[in-house]
């Protein structure tokens, strides 16, 4: 029986009592709580797989048993930039090759290691790992949709919309096949100091901002997004609907009454199912995507 939001808080802080951490650390333990009902899931998982030098380029990947010429997504968690991991996400790679995806989860550097774009830079060094790879977990490398929370939603953003930095790094930005932001953020402006020094000088607005990007070539894309959002504002959606709209391309924006900044990524996980329909809105929008037949043969090999 799926948990309710209380109940799965009082959980939470019981186990923080039990195992004798402060209420503050909590967050680890729904983490836990999210990715418990998936950890005998009937799906393969390869773990650390490097697509760089550095000990934060690694991703995992997630795929159904038997996997053939399956839609790939590549799934970017939120963080601020400056924590997070791919192991507290299993949920949603396993929750998506259950469904019959290939899912991949990079990790990437952060901020003090590093500031914009070097982040946006690993994550386009995954997508062309991933184009050159899909098709060994079975996944079809002209079907890759970019997906991400929070500011991993700005990593999937920047990348499906930013066709010239796609190809920098070697990714080809015709395999992408479509755009799902969960609770992103398009159209930022640092007002903090760590985010000032994040996203630095000589770097302006015109060059971060995922909306600046929007051209005739950006894929179709879903937009997911809470109303009761205190962390990235659900207006930041509506623009980048409206400026995608202004083109004449396809996008879909799902606003939630009464859902959270976590609300949107927390979808995927068992016990939050119930309460935002994030998974199904996903789900049957990648079923509706078609294969890139533009996407390049060497990327695909």
């Amino acid at each position: 029986m799926a948990l309710c939001m209380a109940h799965r808080r009082i959980l939470c802080i019981l186990l923080c009592m039990v195992l004798g951490l402060p209420l503050a650390g909590c967050s680890l333990v729904e983490f836990g709580v999210a990715n418990a009902p998936n950890v005998f899931a009937g799906v393969q998982r390869h773990r650390d797989l490097s697509y760089g030098e550095d000990p934060r380029q690694r991703l995992d990947v997630y795929a159904p048993r038997q996997a053939s010429n399956r839609p790939v997504v590549i799934f970017w968690y939120g963080g601020s930039w400056v924590k997070g991991s791919k192991e507290q996400y299993r949920f949603v790679g396993i929750t998506l090759a259950e469904h019959g995806m290939v899912a991949v989860l990079p990790d990437y550097r952060l901020y003090p290691q590093v500031s914009f774009p070097a982040f946006d830079a690993d994550g386009a060094k995954a997508v062309a790992w991933v184009e050159r790879h899909a098709h060994e977990f079975g996944g079809n490398p002209s079907n890759i949709v970019l997906m991400g929370h929070s500011a991993g939603g700005h990593t999937a953003a920047f990348l499906a919309l930013n066709h010239a930095f796609l190809r920098k790094y070697g990714a080809d930005p015709e395999c992408v096949s479509g755009l799902v932001g969960l609770s992103g953020t398009y159209v930022l402006v640092p007002d903090t100091p760590e985010l000032r020094a994040t996203f630095p000088a000589p770097y302006t607005e015109a060059d971060w901002q995922p909306i600046r990007f929007v051209d005739a070539d950006a894929p179709p894309t879903l937009l997911l997004h809470g109303l009761d959002d205190k962390e990235v504002a659900p207006r930041e959606a509506i623009e980048l609907r409206d400026a995608m709209v202004r083109a004449h391309l396809p996008v879909q924006l799902d606003l939630f009454p009464h859902r959270g900044h976590a609300a949107t990524v927390a979808g995927f996980a068992l016990v939050e199912r119930w309460r935002t329909p994030t998974l199904k809105d996903t789900l049957d929008f990648i079923d509706a995507l078609k294969p890139r037949a533009q996407c390049t043969e060497a990327a695909s090999r």
